[in-house]
């Protein structure tokens, strides 16, 4: 969960949802810089962080009983290997993609853990042969999966309301191009980003999120409850060109 501290509790924004915001910006991006197997890629979108632990005793909270935020939690290999199950079932591509978003994630952690160890070590057998199997270059690989971290990248920036004020500039990523982004709030709402990477001059993006009245948790199955009885919110964002 992508969890924002309210004045009355907490807004919730499931990371599924935000794959699904993800892929909403992939689609908008330059037909003639698009990666090869494009649907696939964008599926992979949809699916970097499925897998997740089931809503059943804990799992989802803090230990003080607060709605869990995804980044207190360090990794999880199980949840990677689901995750990359679920991508190989639609094709290798999907589940290539999704073998190195958990390298990029976790491949800072090795040497600390040999479970993890192993799991990295297993994926970089199976980049090789998904790669092949795909008849695809190392180069034309690593395009699509930088395209991928960087619409993810976006889409946590909008879920996690990290843009600067007074219309000061954030870096994004860097994109599949090697170029750098930038995004940056107007002062009437809406947004931009430098270089313009979008095929049309204005696009429009939403997602779903719920505010919720309670601080504390008992168990996952109350905050499940809670988050399926709040009203929906959609968050809806601009981007256009030109002021």
């Amino acid at each position: 969960m992508i969890v924002t501290q309210t004045d009355s509790g907490w807004q919730i924004i499931n990371q599924q949802a935000h794959g699904m915001l993800a892929v909403q910006l992939a689609s908008c991006w330059q037909v003639q810089k698009r990666p090869i197997h494009w649907f696939e890629t964008l599926v992979a979108l949809t699916e970097h962080d499925d897998g997740q632990d089931p809503w059943d005793g804990r799992n989802h909270l803090t230990t003080a009983g607060a709605p869990l935020h995804f980044q207190i939690l360090e990794y999880s290999v199980d949840q990677c290997r689901r995750m990359i199950q679920i991508g190989l079932q639609k094709s290798r591509w999907n589940a290539l993609m999704l073998s190195m978003h958990t390298s990029f994630l976790y491949e800072p952690k090795r040497g600390q853990d040999k479970e993890l160890d192993a799991f990295l070590d297993q994926q970089i057998d199976n980049q090789k042969k998904w790669r092949k199997q795909y008849n695809a270059t190392k180069a034309e690989a690593q395009y699509a999966y930088a395209f991928v971290q960087w619409c993810d990248a976006l889409s946590l920036v909008l879920c996690m309301n990290q843009m600067p004020p007074e219309s000061r500039r954030l870096e994004v990523s860097v994109g599949p191009d090697g170029i750098s982004y930038y995004i940056v709030q107007r002062k009437d709402g809406s947004l931009s980003l430098d270089p313009w990477p979008f095929e049309k001059p204005t696009i429009d993006v939403h997602i779903e999120a719920f505010d919720l009245n309670q601080l504390l948790f008992a168990d996952d199955n109350a905050l499940y409850n809670a988050i399926q009885d709040a009203p929906v919110i959609i968050k809806q964002w601009t981007f256009s060109e030109k002021a």
